[in-house]
């Protein structure tokens, strides 16, 4: 008898292996077909989406931190264009977005061949959808294969005030795509203002979520359970330097009216109020679909609203800049403190007569300022460039406008802004080619009408108020801007600058004397419309000629005179002259600044200046 094989029952363990086996996978098919539809819906999808998330754009605050620019949402309706159905009932949709066949078309078919595009990636085909259509469309959105919609946020102001100053967003074009890095089509960025100029800081950054999708275009999961997910970065908040309440009241003041306010805290270079008027309510230019027809009303009314006269309107200043010819007679030696100029109401040269009032006599700078002799300055500025002689003009000038330029006159001051213009001081070179040596140049009567701001030189308001800035400091100015700090989304605050501080180089103590000067035109002297009960303001009116029609009205102001918290400068186009609408702006101005409110003695101005209409009605 042979040995048993000790082998002989492996065919049978063998076979109950593989039928278990095949009992397991049964099953497991069983569970993924029959009893988890999710996993038949992935096997069906035919594509990995990337759904870019975008970010809460950072929050704009005012010195206080009060809201000035906050965040709404809006949506998108999105498409890919291979995964649509032919078949879709395309009149439908059309019905829900209000649009026809023939924009439904003119939407979908982009230009392929253009690297923006492609027709597995998903393009905004219907954007800021308004609420109600949003609300309908998400019934029927499935019957929609390739459609989807996303969400992202938009700009809203609490205040209607502000808008020269704050910016608004814009869609960015083909242009900056190709200059701009992390951008895409659809995307919005800062288009002027502070949104322009701390885009970066506050755009923040996006994230991106990658999501299957089905045959149809519907949304069935996430991608490898988000491990390539990545969340949006909030941008950061920017608090300004602007106060609110200021700056509202400023705006209400200007209504009716062409002209602009700056208002600056002196020791710091923080600008508290930028008005340029007419303005409008920033609302307008929020993204939506009514901002364009509203951007064309704006384009085409001819006050031009959107036109920054704050730093882009370049004025004549007046008799506000009798400061600096004072301050410049004084360093260069050609005029004391106490010297005396006889005026007899009016300067005469040759033929040439120029008017002046009829005041007290100027025994001093200080009174010559109280009452903005004319004669006064139109002297101490031709001492100045006749300083080497009558017939050489252009050392005397030269050191004149080395005094201008130190007070940022001239040139940009450098603002954090966009669209600064610099002003006109005219050089030895501008005068040379105006009034050429064969023709018998130019000397100290050619241009004596600077020492009166008038003539060649220009300025905008901006720069007015840093002047007025500068004489509070007694000689020196910090940079303006409108820039404080930074917030992170965990809240740390981090400040801007530092900003450049800058002297002119002039004794600080003949800016003892411009202060005195500038006190008594508030207290006794031409702007006595300014004067505020219990503050002492040192201002400085003018008047500028205007040939074209009234004369414009301005005013730049300190206080309180022996402790500076706000330097002002107010210009009012066509407004008379400076005591009629500049000066008493300023004083409201300064009060409601300081104290929170408006003295009863003050209310009368107050009253008149909110309704005068100095514009043509609308």
């Amino acid at each position: 008898m042979l040995p048993r094989d000790p082998y002989s029952n492996r065919q049978y363990v063998i076979r109950l292996i593989f039928i278990g086996c095949t009992l397991v996978l049964a099953g497991k098919a069983f569970q993924l077909q029959i009893l988890d539809s999710s996993w038949a819906a992935r096997a069906e999808a035919t594509a990995v989406d990337k759904v870019v998330l975008y970010p809460a754009r950072g929050l704009i605050l005012d010195r206080h931190e009060r809201l000035l620019v906050g965040n709404k949402p809006v949506y998108d309706l999105m498409v890919t264009y291979n995964k649509l159905d032919p078949q879709m009932d395309t009149a439908l949709l059309c019905r829900l977005l209000g649009i026809d066949r023939a924009e439904f078309k003119r939407r979908i078919e982009k230009d392929w061949s253009d690297r923006r595009y492609s027709k597995r990636t998903p393009f905004v085909f219907y954007d800021k959808l308004e609420p109600e259509q949003w609300a309908r469309l998400q019934e029927v959105l499935h019957e929609f294969p390739g459609f989807f919609v996303q969400s992202r946020n938009v700009r809203v102001y609490p205040y209607p005030y502000g808008a020269h100053v704050l910016g608004y967003l814009q869609e960015v074009t083909a242009e900056q795509l190709k200059e701009l890095s992390g951008y895409a089509p659809g995307d919005y960025l800062g288009a002027n203002g502070l949104e322009w100029v701390y885009e970066q800081a506050l755009r923040g950054k996006k994230g991106v979520r990658y999501v299957l999708r089905d045959n149809l275009g519907q949304e069935i999961g996430s991608y490898r359970n988000h491990a390539l997910d990545t969340l949006p970065q909030t941008g950061q908040n920017l608090i300004t330097t602007l106060d609110i309440e200021l700056q509202a009241y400023a705006e209400e003041l200007l209504k009716n009216k062409k002209g602009a306010v700056v208002a600056i805290e002196p020791r710091t270079g923080e600008i508290l109020a930028f008005v340029s008027a007419p303005s409008y309510d920033p609302n307008l230019m929020t993204i939506s679909r009514h901002r364009g027809q509203a951007y064309r009303r704006l384009l085409a009314d001819t006050l031009d609203p959107l036109f920054n006269r704050a730093i882009m309107a370049q004025y004549p200043p007046g008799s506000i800049f009798k400061t600096v010819v004072g301050l410049s007679a004084m360093h260069n030696e050609v005029l004391q403190p106490n010297t005396f100029i006889s005026c007899p109401g009016y300067y005469t040269y040759g033929s040439d007569t120029r008017r002046c009032r009829r005041h007290p006599a100027p025994y001093n700078v200080s009174i010559a300022l109280q009452w903005s002799c004319n004669t006064y300055f139109f002297t101490a500025f031709r001492r100045i460039v006749d300083k080497f002689g009558f017939y050489n003009p252009k050392p005397g000038y030269e050191a004149f406008l080395r005094d201008v330029q130190a007070f940022g006159l001239g040139k940009p001051l450098g603002i954090d802004f966009p669209g600064e213009k610099g002003g006109n001081v005219p050089t030895i070179e501008y005068y040379d080619k105006l009034y050429p040596p064969h023709l018998g140049g130019w000397k100290s009567p050619t241009i004596m009408s600077l020492g009166i701001g008038q003539g060649e030189i220009e300025l905008t308001t901006l720069q007015m108020a840093n002047l007025a800035a500068t004489i509070a400091n007694k000689g020196w100015y910090i940079t303006p801007h409108l820039g404080r700090a930074l917030q992170a989304p965990d809240g740390k605050i981090t400040a801007i600058g530092p900003f450049p501080k800058h002297e002119t180089g002039i004794d600080t103590s003949l800016f003892d004397i411009i202060h005195e000067g500038m006190r008594k035109v508030v207290e006794g002297g031409t702007a006595r419309s300014a004067w505020v009960p219990g503050i002492a303001i040192a201002g400085k009116t003018g008047t500028v000629q205007n040939p074209h029609g009234e004369n414009h009205s301005t005013f730049i102001a300190f206080a309180p005179a022996d402790n500076p918290q706000i330097a002002i400068a107010v210009y009012v186009e066509n407004a008379g002259g400076g005591s009629a609408f500049a000066a008493p702006m300023a004083g409201l101005l300064i009060e409601r600044y300081l104290r929170g409110g408006i003295h009863p003695a003050r209310k009368w101005w107050e009253d008149r200046i909110l309704h005068t209409n100095l514009v043509a009605a609308p």
